[in-house]
């Protein structure tokens, strides 16, 4: 069980705040001041800085936030198994983002629940951004995602390596064939929601050329792939999307990359959970038999 002042940690890192912290937790401020008084010495180090009245982790406040939300959520999933009749079916909640989910896990999820009768699994398909959020406070014990995470708090396995490439429909007309990036700046671009993975690689492909979201000065902003297309199709735009979510419509005829000379752009979709979680083998088992 863990200590009930690494609770008090926790709640001030995630409300920023002792005084929220307090409330939150129904102490006194002098007491939560106190535990993490006492983490501090525990461990031999400042844990949070203030400046301008607002406290911030410091880099190993930043470690041990991540060391102990591992360990929170593991006695959490721990808890659960040891009240379980043995041999019981057990509980995996995956998250998995946008494109993933609608165009990539279905197959091989489909054999994984055919082949384990032993678990009940829960999917939640949403953003990079929320799936993180979902992994730190144990709501999801593992991820696929297509977005960025820090190495430092979630362990990882590459699924698998995918194309990125911008795309419009088969038909479009463009005033010239474009060649380059900036030859697309006058179209409409359709992107992804603020906290999706699809959108800050493309944010990032951008930068690393000198360019950003904002050359594209007629944008459509839409929280769906599958929307995007469509979209896509009725000859909106443009988009930037996973060469596999377009794959079966450029197939068709329908869409057609957009080929361009200083354009190429891969990115790995990823299996993580949270760093140095107990459960570590079993997840890298699940990864594999889902086509790590």
């Amino acid at each position: 069980m863990l200590d009930y002042r690494v609770n008090t940690f926790l709640a001030v890192c995630e409300k920023g705040s002792y005084t929220r912290a307090a409330e939150y937790l129904r102490l006194t401020q002098p007491a939560v001041t106190q535990h993490i008084h006492f983490l501090e010495e525990k461990y031999g180090t400042i844990l949070f800085l203030t400046k301008d009245k607002k406290i911030r982790l410091t880099p190993e406040g930043e470690k041990l936030r991540a060391a102990m939300i591992t360990l929170r959520d593991d006695e959490a999933l721990l808890q659960e198994r040891m009240h379980r009749p043995e041999n019981s079916v057990k509980e995996l909640a995956v998250g998995v983002t946008l494109t993933i989910g609608e165009f990539v896990i279905a197959k091989p999820m489909a054999a994984f629940i055919k082949a384990h009768k032993d678990y009940n699994i829960r999917i939640v398909i949403t953003n990079t951004r929320e799936l993180l959020e979902k992994l730190k406070n144990g709501e999801i014990q593992i991820a696929l995602v297509e977005g960025y995470f820090l190495p430092e708090e979630f362990e990882s396995l590459i699924y698998r390596t995918e194309r990125f490439i911008p795309v419009a429909a088969a038909g479009r007309p463009f005033f010239k064939d474009p060649k380059k990036l900036q030859d697309l700046f006058g179209e409409r671009l359709i992107v992804r929601e603020k906290g999706s993975g699809t959108r800050e690689v493309l944010a990032k492909g951008l930068a690393a050329r000198g360019f950003d979201l904002s050359d594209f000065t007629e944008q459509t902003e839409i929280n769906s792939i599958y929307a995007i297309i469509q979209l896509l199709k009725e000859n909106v735009g443009i988009s930037f999307l996973y060469e596999t979510a377009a794959r079966d419509e450029i197939v068709a005829g329908t869409l057609r990359e957009i080929r361009l000379g200083d354009f190429s752009l891969y990115h790995d979709f990823s299996f993580i959970w949270n760093r140095g979680s107990i459960y570590r083998k079993e997840y890298m088992v699940i990864c594999s038999e889902l086509g790590c």
